[in-house]
């Protein structure tokens, strides 16, 4: 009987080693000590609320931004990291900062309307008084029709705007656990290239629209791409990317103005009725006369006996500036510093250097994180560049930025190889809600330069929350859950760590 239960007992022991071993891949110690740090002495809204408060929006390489900047700088200093420097990654133009804003319908009722200018846009001279016209530009044909007919005219230049209503009654649910179940197990097929469709000639780029808009003297263009009340969505200019934000094509464009849907649409329909609408409308943006650098923020915690090997964690420190942008991505700027200080404040001794990086141009294109990657790690797909020292022994990069939901997962970005490492690393944190690991493959944030370079770069998977999100005048701190970014902080931490430790560095796909 006793050789019976032994025998059993050895069979169990092998049937769950697989497991055992997962288990034994945690410090769950030190995750006690995080969790504690974390979730009881939590410094993330202190974090959160400065930056979206006091610091506001920060648009790459805005005065704004430099003044954010310093403040960065400081504070991870304080946090006690170790070669704190904002490093310049490109030149990236000249700076731009919206100043005032003043929009009024005066006829043929008063109403004050709420819009922002597009960044790299120029001001109004003054305030000025117009009357709005509806120009809608397709193809080349459509010039004739205004030209010579506009001048001093507000433009409308979009379609009246369709308002999400259903979202607006039910607002943003949770992830729930069957959608949950679908991202852990959806398989995701090689993606294709699409085949090139030749641009029509005839059709009007949104760089022409402007620029005849310009020539025929409008005071300014009212559009409006927002399908929720209240908000407005408005980047930059048409072409700001092909002209490296030069103060020449600032100010070659005419003022341009997003407007939120409810305002938007209402002249829009007066416009119809051939009733005149008036509009008083005042802009300054203050435009810069020199070429600045565009920068990104690391700081270290150093490693011990592999402090040759890096592990990083970041989010974009930049914004759009038509609001602190509390989400997008000041949560994530916030999760990462506050992940930081708790490795520091239970005294953390990683074997691998810690690196954290706030990056900078990422709304323009990923600016900051791909030159960085290019810079310290070289390139493998290009012969010309090949693949430095760096490249071999860079461990992983952890990221924060869709939006401020609490982590339900992470996304494997199609590394199979890494799935059981970061698995165990998951397992004490189901009871916050961390139960994912998909293998779907994410992209638009700035872990895409590392995984498009072959080295591990994973986003979280994240929860949806209530709020108009980024890249609107609507995001701020009153739409932050505290709890998730606590929780997002301690998670943050806790993989780090467990990264920076672990005997193996996170796998890395096959490059075929």
């Amino acid at each position: 009987m006793a050789c019976r239960r032994l025998v059993r007992a050895l069979v169990l022991l092998v049937l769950v080693t697989p497991l055992a071993a997962d288990s034994i891949a945690v410090d769950w110690a030190m995750v006690a000590k995080i969790r504690e740090e974390g979730l009881q002495r939590s410094r993330v809204m202190e974090f959160e609320s400065y930056m979206t408060d006091v610091l506001g929006a920060r648009l790459t390489v805005s005065q704004d931004m430099t003044r954010a900047r310093a403040w960065a700088v400081a504070a991870l200093t304080r946090l006690g990291l170790q070669r704190v420097a904002a490093e310049p990654f490109m030149d990236y133009g000249v700076a731009w900062d919206n100043e005032y804003v003043s929009l009024h319908m005066l006829e043929p009722d008063y109403a004050p309307m709420t819009g922002y200018p597009l960044a790299h846009t120029p001001g109004t001279a003054g305030r000025q008084v117009a009357r709005a016209v509806i120009v809608d530009l397709q193809v080349k044909a459509d010039l004739d029709a205004y030209r010579g007919k506009i001048a001093g005219a507000i433009a409308l230049v979009s379609p009246p705007v369709a308002i999400d209503v259903a979202a607006l009654a039910a607002g943003v649910p949770r992830r729930t656990d069957d959608e949950l179940r679908k991202l852990e197990q959806t398989v995701i097929a090689p993606a294709r290239a699409a085949p090139r469709v030749p641009r029509n000639p005839d059709l009007l780029t949104p760089a022409e629209k402007m620029a005849f808009l310009k020539s025929e003297g409008v005071t300014a263009v009212f559009q409006c791409d927002s399908g929720w009340i209240g908000a407005v969505r408005g980047f930059a200019r048409p072409g700001t990317k092909d002209d490296q934000w030069s103060r020449a094509a600032s100010l070659a464009s005419p003022v341009i103005v997003a407007v939120t849907p409810e305002h938007y649409n209402r002249m829009y329909r007066i416009v119809k009725r051939a009733v005149p609408v008036s509009v008083e409308i005042e802009v300054r943006n203050r435009i810069g006369d020199r070429v600045e650098q565009a920068m990104n923020i690391l700081g270290e915690i150093p490693g011990g006996d592999l402090a040759g090997e890096v592990v990083m964690m970041g989010a974009h420190f930049d914004t759009w500036h038509a609001s602190p942008n509390a989400s997008d991505n000041t949560s994530g700027v916030a999760v990462v510093l506050e992940a930081a200080r708790i490795l520091k404040a239970v005294g953390a001794k990683p074997r691998r250097t810690i690196r954290v990086a706030l990056w900078g141009g990422e709304e323009q294109g990923l600016y900051g994180s791909r030159a960085y990657v290019l810079k310290t790690f070289g390139d493998p797909n290009d012969p010309k560049v090949g693949a430095k020292p760096a490249y071999e022994t860079f461990a992983a990069y952890f990221n924060q930025d869709y939006g401020a939901g609490q982590y339900r997962g992470i996304y494997l970005q199609g590394n199979e190889h890494a799935r059981q490492m970061l698995t165990a690393w998951l397992e004490p944190f189901r009871d916050l809600g961390m139960t994912v690991v998909s293998n779907q493959s994410v992209g638009s944030t700035d872990h895409v330069p590392f995984d498009n370079a072959g080295l591990p770069g994973f986003q979280f998977l994240q929860d949806r929350i209530p709020g108009t999100g980024g890249h609107t005048n609507l995001d701020y701190l009153d739409t932050i859950q505290p709890d998730d970014l606590m929780k997002n902080a301690v998670i943050m931490a806790s993989y780090v760590y467990h990264a920076a430790m672990s005997d193996a560095r996170v796998p890395r796909k096959i490059r075929r």
